[in-house]
């Protein structure tokens, strides 16, 4: 039996084929709530979505795309109609994925568990990191970036955004050329603008902060040392580091009406 299925972080995995499997963790927010998540593995396209709801009905999403080396972030947030704002909003957020941030999808897709209601709890608490995106995204050349941003935030046309610094590591990993990759974003310089919080008239642009927490998901691996049937000493996958992990977006908003969360 490969030792690396059974995890001693006991998380449970379901899995509908041999490519695609989908984990599914009760997780206990620093309020004291607890919130389903579901981690989705690709082993096929290389891809890992986390998704979860919020207790105030905010939908998140991370989706990571190994191939290409970048992540997103989405955000479904209800409007605050008593405000004025009576319209759903998608935010996404794209950025240069570490592959020491989270396991690979292979290793993903080998989780399992005992206990299917077990509340988990991170090992590790990271951040949170304040992320300052300045290029706004052109979706019909998105591919260029990944082929999933359009799948992923094609309800984001004018929402969904960039780092230029990543856009220039990008380009040099993956030997894409710089140009090509600027001329699919345009640049929103954030440092123009005041923060939202700041920002009374709801009618104008400013600079807002959005903060996402993922509050479990496997960031490294463990390994044990043993023998083999011959006697010889060897190292094997045994394990999972787990970590929380809090993100804060800033980001130009179009108009502080999309932006009204944004008080402290």
């Amino acid at each position: 039996m490969d030792k690396f299925l059974v995890f001693s972080s006991s998380v449970l995995l379901l899995c509908a084929s041999l490519v695609s499997c989908q984990l599914v963790v009760n997780v206990k927010n620093k309020g004291g709530d607890v919130l389903v998540e579901s981690i989705q593995a690709n082993t096929t396209e290389d891809t890992v979505t986390l998704e979860y709801q919020n207790t105030d009905g905010t939908l998140i999403t991370q989706f990571i795309d190994f191939k290409s080396e970048v992540q997103i972030f989405r955000a479904y947030v209800a409007g605050e109609e008593e405000r004025g704002q009576n319209q759903l909003q998608v935010l996404c957020f794209i950025s240069r994925f570490s592959k020491n941030d989270f396991i690979s999808s292979d290793a993903m897709s080998k989780l399992r568990q005992k206990n299917p209601t077990a509340i988990r709890s991170p090992e590790e608490e990271k951040g949170p990191d304040l992320m300052v995106y300045d290029l706004q995204v052109d979706l019909s050349k998105s591919h260029m970036i990944s082929q999933h941003v359009f799948n992923m935030c094609q309800e984001a046309k004018e929402t969904t955004f960039f780092k230029e610094g990543d856009l220039t590591t990008i380009s040099r990993s993956l030997s894409k050329d710089y140009n090509t990759l600027m001329s699919g974003m345009k640049k929103t310089y954030p440092s123009k603008y005041a923060r939202c919080h700041d920002t009374n008239d709801l009618s104008k642009p400013c600079l807002c902060h959005y903060q996402m927490c993922v509050g479990w998901y496997p960031c490294g691996l463990k390994y044990c040392r043993g023998k083999d049937s011959a006697g010889k000493v060897v190292s094997y996958r045994c394990g999972i580091k787990t970590c929380r992990r809090c993100l804060v977006f800033e980001h130009v908003a179009r108009q502080r009406l999309w932006c009204l969360w944004d008080d402290s």
